[in-house]
């Protein structure tokens, strides 16, 4: 924290106002210099007084910073607190705000850059979603620099964060699940280890499992207990084998396999050559991040997460297209395993665990996906009020909903 280390208390008339001068170093060392005072002699004094006062008794706030290094001295502060994926999200959105607003001293932000801030993401087409997401990193930095004594209050803590449209849980049907899995087969029938994910297996384990992408791609053998039948989803350290990587909320947990997948495990492993920890990363590309990306380093924790098998959306695109499948993610297959888990009388909280949501709103959202029958009892409704209006009036209903 940049400290106040000297105050010159002599007054000097400038012009209609007696100012002071604030020396202070700076956290890098350089020397900095702030005015201040007031256009009455003897106000200045009693606030040259005052400042006197809190330095001696360790009160003087830290001296200014802009944004910039605002930013880069929280997050040194927050340090391995928060993912690595969270840290560049915060710079990126703290950019994109003095884009707008100019790297001014953080403690001259106010509402109305905030204001300002979000209509012009407004103007520039951003979604609500992606703005909302935005102002929140934003906001984190700002509360930080509250908890630690940098501002006395938020500047954005009362900004009205625009409200998206929740969207819709695109899942795939039965039918469709039955068709991707079997374009998935087709498409790895000459599959090749050296370049290419076993397809067939990665979707079936996604199906049964509700493993996020980035769980999956860094499943080692390690985490599969053939003999219990379970599959664990951990973290990773950084050793001569593996790389690092952290599970999403940092939820470690254990997941049941049925037999027909421990089989089609068993068959995969057979066919990998020894040394290769990791159960869906192709021969060529394990190679490559091992003995280029890493060496040199290049591969970051970000890159575990994102990076990991080479055009695996392009992939997986193809075998949408090869099932007829014309929207749809990977993801979705995770909301198709977790609805299905619902669908079949699963309670929330056993969900929420085997899924591993940090909270019980996001699990929730499937529930009611799955559980809300308000459209049907709608219909059913509209329908007997129909039938009743139209024998008043004489005319033979064509449908009946009992």
């Amino acid at each position: 924290m940049e400290q106040l280390v000297k105050l010159n208390k002599r007054p000097r008339c400038g012009g209609r106002k007696f100012t002071y001068a604030l020396r202070y170093k700076g956290e890098d060392g350089k020397r900095k210099c702030e005015t201040l005072g007031h256009t009455n002699q003897q106000k200045a004094e009693r606030q040259c007084a005052q400042k006197e006062k809190e330095l001696r008794m360790g009160y003087v706030a830290s001296g200014s910073m802009r944004l910039r290094d605002f930013t880069k001295n929280s997050l040194a502060r927050t340090g391995d607190q928060i993912r690595e994926s969270t840290r560049c999200e915060n710079k990126s959105a703290m950019k994109d705000f003095i884009g707008t607003i100019g790297n001014i001293d953080f403690r001259s932000v106010t509402l109305a850059h905030g204001e300002l801030y979000l209509q012009t993401c407004l103007d520039r087409g951003n979604s609500k979603a992606t703005i909302a997401k935005k102002l929140r990193h934003i906001k984190r930095l700002f509360k930080l620099a509250v908890n630690r004594k940098q501002l006395d209050e938020n500047p954005l803590q009362h900004i009205a964060m625009p409200r998206a449209s929740k969207k819709k849980i695109n899942i795939y049907t039965d039918a469709q699940c039955q068709r991707i899995q079997k374009a998935a087969q087709e498409y790895t029938l000459e599959w090749n280890p050296e370049k290419s994910a076993k397809w067939d297996l990665l979707i079936t384990v996604a199906l049964a499992t509700a493993m996020r992408c980035a769980e999956l791609l860094n499943c080692t053998w390690a985490d599969i207990d053939f003999n219990a039948q379970t599959i664990e989803v951990r973290p990773k350290k950084n050793t001569k084998d593996t790389w690092e990587w952290l599970v999403k909320d940092a939820d470690q947990r254990t997941l049941p396999l049925t037999e027909e997948i421990v089989q089609m495990f068993v068959d995969h492993q057979s066919r990998q050559p020894e040394g290769y920890p990791y159960v869906f990363v192709p021969i060529s590309r394990y190679d490559y991040i091992q003995n280029v990306l890493r060496p040199k380093g290049k591969w970051t924790l970000s890159d575990s997460r994102l990076k990991v098998v080479n055009n695996f959306k392009r992939s997986f695109d193809k075998i949408l297209r090869k099932a007829g499948v014309k929207t749809g993610t990977f993801h979705d297959i995770r909301r198709t395993a977790i609805s299905m888990w619902f669908a079949n009388g699963m309670s929330e909280y056993d969900v929420m665990t085997l899924a591993g949501h940090s909270n019980f709103a996001t699990t929730h959202q499937f529930y009611l996906a799955v559980a809300d029958d308000l459209i049907h009892r709608a219909r059913v409704a509209t329908a007997r009020g129909l039938c009743q209006k139209l024998v008043r009036f004489g005319t033979r209903p064509v449908f009946d909903h009992q």
